[in-house]
């Protein structure tokens, strides 16, 4: 796993991941690379862009005195944040300097008061916690107030006082930290999604999404303070763009969302949708949803509803919705100025040609700029066929492919502007532009388009417009899972899954068929983190968090998957009796629900056996169980059965719980039930990544699961659901969450199961 993370930060820091891994195969110099990035980021609090990351190599692979490079670091750091943080004005050297620290003298004496200041603000922890405790936040805290200091001294420093303070190590501190005591099955059922990722499963950050969101956790610029981000291109109209902007904004943070609307929003897309309204919200500012409909072949009317419903139901509302169609002229008219400009021209190479990162340069790169106006315009007017003619930009980007293409023929009628238009613009020239124009603060992609931030800021600046920043983070997937479209649409056609809203799939649409609270999605893309890296989490972590909101808000309710018919020889009424139930047996203050008790009940058949195995606690010759609720305990009379050898009905007797010995268990049953089609379902692949080759050769499509869909025709439910709408949410006790499907009709309800009660321990 470490060997992972610096893997991920040397090639965040610019490195190839060859020569990342050459580099890991140098144990010295990766540590002196960890170091210095370490140091980095905290003297800059920002990610490290390229430029920094390939000085800060040079420095872990050229400097001989490993205990000089911190020292260094820190200064180099400073530096580069004060010349970007002053781009146009001329550097005051006598400024500079004092910013960088040059002159400043640290003395042994401040240290130690710096590190006892540290010491006793912990002191009541330390003392309890002893060497267990995480000496790293001494050192930084230290650090924070000495910045000049040399972090070895520090350190140094650190270990002799807390020596001092707390003696030598005892064979207590030397023994490893106890493991917590397992759970008994009750407690275990109630461990929450939060105490799973602490163990180890997944990254808990430890706040709130809006905490995460807030302030300083992300280090983010402040609106108007675009060309303080790494990497931010500056020209001569920058500043009065940002003074512009801010006069426009007032100060506000704005984001936006911008799918395309080709498909179904997926559990990905549910961090992206935090992620956008949640900055925003923490930050009192404002979110656009924007679609991204500039490829009308792909976009259907059902997706744009469908992305609307799904933001809506995680809890979101968007400042407005728009299109990048709403900005068509204004893109256009853009177009013609780039090539007035010299920074466009139009191509006639073919799309196989254009494919790849090297391909050639074209052929027509250098046509003259009037050349150029008077082919788009014909392109504008439907005078090149599909593929014959593209407007293509002049730039180079980070992954070297040459040129973008900036608008496409199309004869494809759209489906706001008809037939306005038989040319569109592509992504990398609408995206940025679009941001632009809504004054967008902090543009938030996921990591694949960190290549395009380099076109994302030429085009505006090739355009004198005002330019926001692109901010990346990582997507967010899943194990034992296929999100892509075009694989959903492959799952549909060979009749593995229904549609997008299939309970398997883990469409947003899907998700909430099958019943997870929107509440619980949230809350998982919290716990997962607003992270920089690609993040592929396990299921069960989703269904923890799931289990954590229907155990406080889905009402109980009793059910039997299996029925058993039971015969009450002696009831002790002549007629039903009402019997009244918790719907949260923690909490009887959220009301009751009943159901009637007669004569005859069903039974799950598992919760019987003639011949019971060693510590088996239910229904047996023998032994009494109680039921659920009603205050009586049932004693098997009678079995009777079918001519094949199957139990058909039992014969019972009842008694009062309270007058013999407490049964050693108590079980579920239904008396006068409504009969319901329950839905079980279990993960639709096989292997954990059904799309790697290497781990499934024959494809995903191979590795489909036979069990993952179970249907129960002729389940029984007590009658106290008998009004329940599409996706009213319970727990059937001793079984699992269970929702409502649209499927159900009048007199025919139809549940589909969200999640078991606790994790599956067979699963891995």
């Amino acid at each position: 796993m470490a060997a992972l993370d610096s893997l991920s930060l040397f090639t965040g820091l610019g490195l190839s991941e060859h020569k990342a891994r050459e580099t890991l195969k140098n144990t010295a110099l990766s540590a002196q690379l960890r170091e210095a990035a370490t140091q980095a980021q905290q003297t800059l609090g920002s990610t490290i862009d390229k430029a920094t990351g390939t000085l800060l190599y040079g420095l872990a692979s050229r400097l001989r005195d490993p205990r000089r490079l911190s020292f260094l670091v820190s200064y180099v750091a400073t530096a580069l944040e004060y010349v970007r943080s002053h781009p146009l004005d001329p550097i005051n050297t006598e400024d500079f300097e004092q910013e960088c620290g040059v002159g400043v003298m640290v003395t042994p004496e401040q240290i130690e008061e710096a590190v006892e200041a540290t010491i006793n603000r912990h002191r009541p922890q330390l003392l309890e916690e002893r060497y267990r405790f995480n000496m790293g936040l001494l050192m930084g805290e230290a650090r924070a107030v000495l910045k000049w200091a040399d972090g070895r001294t520090i350190k140094h420093e650190v270990d002799m006082q807390v020596l001092h303070l707390l003696g030598p190590k005892t064979e207590t501190d030397l023994e490893k930290k106890p493991k917590v005591s397992k759970a008994r099955p009750e407690e275990k059922d109630r461990r929450t999604a939060k105490d799973l990722m602490e163990n180890g499963e997944a990254a808990d950050q430890g706040l709130s999404l809006m905490e995460q969101l807030r302030g300083e956790a992300l280090k983010f610029h402040k609106p108007g303070e675009n060309y303080k981000t790494p990497g931010y291109v500056t020209t001569p109209h920058t500043m009065d763009l940002l003074k512009q902007h801010l006069e426009i904004t007032g100060g506000q943070v704005r984001t936006r969302f911008p799918p395309e609307p080709n498909g179904i929003l997926h559990i990905g897309h549910a961090k992206a949708i935090n992620f956008n309204f949640g900055y925003a919200k923490a930050n009192n500012g404002i979110c656009f949803l924007r679609f991204d409909d500039t490829n009308p072949e792909k976009e259907e009317a059902k997706f744009f509803t469908a992305i609307c419903d799904m933001v809506s139901w995680l809890g979101y509302t968007p400042y407005k919705v728009t299109y990048a169609s709403d900005y068509f002229d204004q893109l256009y008219a853009w177009a013609v100025e780039l090539i007035h400009r010299g920074q466009a021209y139009v191509c006639h190479q073919r799309g196989e040609e254009l494919k790849g990162h090297n391909s050639l340069p074209s052929p027509w790169r250098d046509r003259p700029i009037e050349e150029s106006l008077l082919l788009f315009e014909a392109m504008r007017k439907g005078k090149f066929a599909e593929g014959e003619a593209t407007l293509r930009m002049k730039l180079v980007m980070e992954d070297g492919k040459m040129d973008p293409v900036a608008y496409r023929v199309k004869y494809t009628p759209h489906h706001r502007t008809g037939d306005t238009w038989c040319i569109y613009p592509t992504y990398d020239y609408t995206h940025c532009l679009c941001d632009s124009i809504e004054h967008i603060t902090h543009s938030l992609c996921t990591k694949e388009f960190q290549a395009r931030r380099s076109s994302y800021f030429w085009l505006c600046n090739a355009l004198d417009v005002y330019c926001p920043v692109q901010w990346e983070y990582g997507r967010l997937n899943l194990h034992y899972a296929v999100v892509s479209k075009r694989k959903i649409l492959q799952l549909v056609a060979a009749c593995a899954v229904r549609d997008w809203d299939d309970p398997r799939l883990f469409t947003l649409t899907a998700l909430r068929r099958r019943g997870f609270p929107p509440e619980a999605i949230n809350n998982f893309c919290a716990r997962v983190g607003v992270t920089v890296a690609q993040t592929t989490m396990e299921p069960h972590l989703l269904e923890a968090c799931v289990r954590d909101v229907l155990n406080d808000t889905a009402p109980r309710a009793m059910a039997v998957l299996e029925p058993l018919q039971v015969i009450i020889t002696n009831f002790p009424a002549t007629k039903s009796l009402d019997i009244q139930v918790p719907n949260f047996p923690a909490d009887e203050t959220k009301g009751f629900h009943h159901v009637p008790f007669g004569p005859m009940v069903f039974i799950e058949r598992t919760d019987f056996k003639e011949e019971p195995e060693p510590g088996y606690k239910r229904l047996a010759w023998g032994q009494p169980v109680g039921l659920r609720h009603t205050g009586y305990v049932i004693e098997l009379q009678n079995v009777f059965k079918g001519p094949t050898g199957c139990v058909e009905r039992l014969e019972v007797t009842c008694r009062q719980a309270d007058a013999g010995e407490k049964p050693k268990a108590f079980i579920h049953w239904v008396s006068q039930p409504l009969t319901c089609e329950i839905r079980l379902y279990e993960r639709l692949f096989q292997h954990k990544n059904p799309e790697d080759p290497a781990e499934v050769p024959g494809g995903f499509l191979s590795d489909l699961n036979p069990a993952s869909l179970q249907v129960v025709e002729a389940a029984l439910v007590d009658c106290s659901v008998a009004l329940a709408k599409p996706f009213d949410k319970f727990q059937f006790e001793r079984l699992g969450y269970f929702s409502v499907d649209p499927d159900s009709c009048q007199g025919q309800l139809v549940f589909n199961r969200t999640v078991t009660l606790k994790e599956d321990p067979g699963k891995v």
